[in-house]
């Protein structure tokens, strides 16, 4: 029997939940001239790119925007599938700075203490805030996100699968219940 897949935000849905975040990161942010997003690899990076452009069209003001690779900041590696690392890129200095960092999803936390890690060596921001599209819980270490797309629980063996139209073709999040 195939696993048993649900959608649970649709192309329309996503759109709607990136503009609520947009206007949160606005909302938490004192200057916005301080503000820069820094996408995680992969999907966190289109991502941080669709957010900038929301903050943008609501503020008139240009958003920048990095890429971060933690793959050799991972304490997990063993336990992973591996990838060939990405380039990051962070074309601005991050001290001083409000940086939010832009992932799909927060499982267990550990991609996102390896972002902190790595954050570290490319400046000393002012302040780091998270921001997901979906959490869903069983966290192994205490990081919380500070914005959140949709909080959806799910048993450990159940899989969130995001889709972004730059990398996949099209746009949805989808829960994948084994069968």
């Amino acid at each position: 029997m195939p696993p048993e897949t649900v959608e649970i935000l649709s192309a329309d849905e996503l759109r709607r939940t990136l503009n609520r975040m947009a206007s949160q990161i606005v909302e938490r942010s004192a200057d916005l001239a301080k503000l820069v997003l820094l996408g995680i690899y992969t999907r966190g990076v289109p991502l941080a790119a669709m957010l900038a452009r929301q903050i943008e069209a609501f503020e008139q003001i240009p958003i920048p925007v990095g890429s971060l690779d933690i793959t050799f900041y991972r304490d997990d590696l063993d336990q992973i599938d591996l990838r060939t690392p990405e380039k990051t890129d962070i074309p601005f200095d991050l001290s001083g700075k409000t940086v939010v960092l832009v992932d799909d999803v927060i499982f267990k936390g550990r991609t996102i203490r390896a972002a902190l890690n790595a954050v570290t060596e490319y400046g000393r921001p002012e302040v780091i805030r998270l921001a997901v599209l979906v959490d869903r819980g069983h966290r192994d270490v205490p990081i919380h996100p500070d914005f959140t797309g949709k909080t959806l629980p799910t048993s450990k063996e159940e899989t969130i699968k995001v889709y972004l139209q730059p990398i996949d073709g099209r746009d949805a999040v989808e829960l994948i219940k084994p069968s």
